[in-house]
């Protein structure tokens, strides 16, 4: 049998936020988070700038052609971003970030791309696994044992994004894996992941929810939380056809 990627998206705006700077795509081949950043008008920009640049390749990609084409549209992205900027200089500073997986038409292979703060997770046998690793101070400081990953959770500069898309030179991370039958995946912006706690998420993913209801429930529990942010959520499955 052959592996096929399901997958569905969903967004909401928050309780705080008065608009939705996130963006995301969920298809058969692709599915991405972006999550904007520089003010209202220049966050929608770069993030929807960011997805229009990475939507084609939702189509049939050969396994070794993976990496090569999600390099390919994040420089296109970067571009976009940067001609959006030299267009109306008071965007300068806008940005987004960008976690994507690009799944192989054989199924045999998915490649994983990422850029900035929001992140992936694998949810594999009952297991959850954090695959994306966050571009922020934080994480700089909890590599360095300066903190603990528990006391960056409450940092007050939790928030300073150390990389993203902004139209200069960017160095994403790149990886591949093999996916097997029984892989959900959660790709989500850090409206979800900073206000729920990774057991939550490890419970809510282990439920048997369909993708829609697993997607609905993971922004609820944002929401219950407070909802300070944008938040947005895709959920993929890797299925036997």
């Amino acid at each position: 049998m052959t592996l096929k990627l399901r997958s569905v998206g969903a967004s909401d705006r928050g309780l705080i936020r008065s608009g939705n700077q996130d963006a995301q795509h969920a298809g058969a081949w692709l599915v991405a988070v972006a999550d904007g950043m520089g003010g209202m008008a220049a966050g929608d920009l770069a993030s929807r700038i960011a997805i229009d640049a990475i939507a084609p390749l939702d189509v049939e990609t050969p396994e070794d052609a993976l990496v090569a084409a999600l390099q390919g549209a994040i420089e296109r992205a970067t571009e976009g971003i940067r001609r959006a900027v030299e267009e109306d200089p008071e965007r300068q500073g806008m940005g987004t970030t960008l976690t994507a997986l690009l799944f192989a038409r054989t199924g045999s292979c998915l490649a994983l791309a990422h850029v900035g703060d929001s992140r992936a997770y694998l949810f594999r046998e009952g297991v959850l696994k954090q695959v994306t690793r966050d571009d922020t101070f934080v994480q700089m400081l909890v590599d360095q044992g300066v903190i603990t990953a528990e006391q960056a959770s409450s940092h007050p500069r939790r928030a300073v994004v150390t990389q993203a898309l902004q139209g200069d030179q960017v160095s994403p991370t790149y990886a591949t894996m093999v996916p097997r039958a029984g892989d959900r995946w959660l790709l989500c912006s850090d409206g979800l992941s900073n206000v729920v706690r990774a057991d939550t998420l490890t419970e809510v993913l282990g439920e048997g929810l369909d993708r829609d209801a697993c997607a609905a429930r993971l922004i609820d529990l944002a929401l219950r939380a407070g909802g300070p942010d944008n938040i947005t959520v895709v959920i993929a499955d890797v299925v036997e056809e």
